[in-house]
């Protein structure tokens, strides 16, 4: 049986930067927040990380420190994916030496390959490491799906453990056919109760970012098979994830939280600052909810 990395709410959570670098004194209170408000794994240099404008020094420290913040309260999931595998290996014994209790990786972007190549890319960076690996699929980023039958084929491999799906709506055709104990992380907060409901463990989230209890009591009912209670609370934060998605991502969420009074800084370029609009659904969306602004 493959061990389960974390049943619940994962915060992929932002990198807050300074013009020097990152701010680590700003990381280590959000790595705080979120701890208090129930998250149940950090998932550090992801995609809503901006992982990809990062150093290789600035990567694996950030590793290292939410490693030594979090201090095995809850665990640490380290984004190590690239579209070459030799990199990818690379990063992935980095993370492994800084402490990182599992790994997330992407598939290959611009590059891409085909279905066999996803399977030898996955299986040689599963054989670099000891730690569990999370495969995530995100179409819309990569241009590149995961087929059903290949994510079926890589849930065979002893420590591939799990999945982050964003392509959702193909999720039936592999649940309830993928090796025993390999689990299932929704990768669209809009969609995690539908996605749970399917035989989903949890979700890796942006919108924890902002309200990490109620991101956790969203799961926690659908993992206590109270789907009224889940199903309330997904419809009152769908708005609030819509305009998080109102401009490439994480360009809202980051904007959120400065609104909130967290300063986290901008985006590094290419991304920019939110713009008049957008900051405007998403202030408004806030506010609906019942978030308080302090800007």
């Amino acid at each position: 049986m493959k061990k389960t990395v974390f049943t619940g709410s994962g915060v992929a959570i932002i990198t807050p930067f300074t013009e020097d670098g990152i701010d680590y004194p700003v990381l280590g209170e959000l790595i705080e927040r979120q701890i208090a408000g129930k998250t149940d794994a950090i998932i550090i240099c992801g995609t809503t990380g901006e992982s990809s404008t990062m150093t290789d020094e600035e990567h694996v420290e950030a590793i290292r420190f939410t490693v030594e913040k979090a201090a095995g309260r809850i665990p640490v999931v380290a984004g190590s994916g690239s579209n070459d595998t030799r990199y990818a290996i690379g990063l992935s014994r980095e993370a492994e030496a800084a402490g990182a209790d599992a790994l997330l990786h992407v598939t290959p972007y611009y590059n891409k390959t085909t279905q066999p190549g996803l399977i030898a890319h996955f299986t040689a960076i599963a054989e670099s490491t000891s730690l569990p690996v999370i495969l995530y699929n995100v179409p819309s980023r990569t241009n590149l799906n995961i087929a059903p039958a290949t994510i079926i084929q890589l849930s065979k491999i002893s420590n591939i453990v799990a999945i982050k799906e964003c392509n959702i709506e193909q999720a039936p055709e592999y649940m309830g056919r993928v090796a025993d104990g390999f689990s299932l992380y929704s990768g669209d907060d809009g969609m995690a109760v539908p996605y749970m409901s399917l035989g989903g463990k949890g979700v890796i989230s942006v919108m924890a970012n902002l309200i990490p209890e109620d991101t956790h009591n969203l799961i926690q009912y659908c993992l206590d098979s109270d789907y009224t209670k889940a199903a309330a609370l997904q419809c009152k934060s769908a708005p609030l994830c819509k305009a998080l998605f109102c401009e490439v991502s994480p360009i809202p969420v980051k904007a959120a939280l400065n609104m909130m009074g967290i300063a986290v800084g901008s985006c590094r370029l290419p991304l920019l600052d939110i713009s008049e609009c957008g900051g405007a659904i998403l202030r408004k969306a806030m506010l609906d909810y019942g978030i308080t602004l302090k800007e």
